[in-house]
């Protein structure tokens, strides 16, 4: 058993950690404050090829592993969430799954753009009625003379509305008991995008309400087989919950960072307060949890690399990882004191950007179930 990571591994994750401290670090206050979409970073993720990282090279991609995928988010969420869920979003449940799925003429004309990061693509799964049971989705979509008519809508979909968004692969009730992945193109006729969604936190990343209304799209617009989209996006979240364990981890790292250097600097009683052995053993139980988080992250994404079955890894690593970055919020924050409650501080926004870790990509209460499937219960 070898647990080091490869030379290209680690100059991966010194390249991301120095673009996160560089060039997201000093502006993420400004772009939560302001939510505003972080559009000049996302021009530069995508010149570092971070934008379809594990792409093929031949449709424009960096044909990176999944293991290098998992570091580079871990890195980015350990500055900022924001920054990290619009690389992830757009790479794992927006990018992915027409590679996955889709024709060679699909993915020789979609995925150049979207795997240099020129344009946005976004997944659409959750709908007002139907989150954790997904399978519940309301929208249709008819076929009539080679045209798909599409009513419905879909809610807290990610990379929907931005200006350089291509489109969104939505799912579909396309029969009886059948549902089907169908692409539709921002700009289409009928279909409207709210205003962006107010949220708790992730406030600079972009989040959108979808409408269709007798929304029409070729026939060839069908992402894979008909009748297969159950099956199709259920296989993308356990992708996807590689890159949100991997978000959780960094974001867990992050918090701790911050109050590790607090606990070294705050003086309290003549001394440091890491000299105390509550702070101490906060700081102590953290680190050892990030470990164990770490290995279950990276097995995931390794499982995935080695054409393993992975579904109960990326389960678990979500899961654990999603509770772990809870923890670290608290505790850091409670180490700051006072100061952690006051936005300038960056805990502020880490505390925020942490609870939908625990809701998205499938809930806690989904992971458990998920593994205790894969336990035999």
């Amino acid at each position: 058993m070898d647990f080091d990571l490869e030379d290209g591994h680690l100059l991966l994750r010194d390249t991301v950690r120095q673009f996160a401290l560089e060039r997201v670090a000093p502006v993420a206050e400004e772009l939560d404050r302001e939510k505003r979409f972080p559009y000049e970073l996302v021009v530069e993720l995508g010149e570092l090829g971070l934008m379809g990282m594990t792409i093929p090279e031949e449709y424009g991609g960096g044909g990176a592993d999944t293991v290098s995928y998992a570091i580079a988010i871990e890195e980015l969420a350990r500055i900022d969430s924001s920054v990290a869920i619009t690389v992830a979003a757009h790479h794992s449940l927006g990018t992915l799954p027409i590679y996955l799925f889709g024709s060679e003429s699909q993915k020789r004309e979609w995925l150049p753009e979207l795997a240099a990061g020129r344009r946005l693509a976004a997944f659409g799964l959750t709908e007002p009625g139907a989150g954790s049971d997904a399978g519940a989705a309301r929208t249709t979509a008819r076929l009539e003379d080679g045209v798909w008519v599409i009513d419905g809508s879909k809610i807290f979909i990610t990379n929907a509305g931005t200006d350089i968004t291509w489109g969104v692969t939505i799912t579909a009730v396309t029969g009886e008991g059948e549902i089907s992945n169908i692409v539709v193109p921002n700009g289409t006729s009928g279909y409207s995008i709210s205003a962006p969604m107010q949220k708790l936190g992730w406030r600079a990343s972009d989040t959108r309400e979808l409408s269709f209304q007798g929304v029409r799209v070729p026939e060839e617009n069908l992402l894979g087989a008909r009748g297969e989209g159950f099956h199709q996006f259920l296989r993308v979240l356990d992708g996807g919950r590689i890159s949100v364990g991997a978000m959780a981890l960094g974001l867990a790292q992050g918090a701790y960072d911050l109050a590790f250097a607090h606990a070294k600097e705050r003086r309290q009683f003549g001394q440091p307060i890491a000299k105390f052995q509550s702070v101490q053993a906060m700081l102590v139980d953290l680190a050892t949890e990030l470990e164990a988080a770490r290995h279950l992250v990276y097995r995931a994404a390794w499982e995935k690399d080695q054409g393993r079955e992975f579904a109960r890894t990326a389960a678990m690593a979500k899961l654990y990882s999603g509770e772990l970055s809870n923890r670290a919020v608290n505790w850091a924050l409670q180490i700051h004191g006072g100061y952690g409650f006051m936005d300038e501080y960056p805990i502020s926004r880490l505390y925020r950007d942490q609870k939908v870790l625990e809701i998205g990509e499938g809930t806690n209460e989904i992971q458990r179930m998920v593994i205790g499937r894969h336990l035999g219960l």
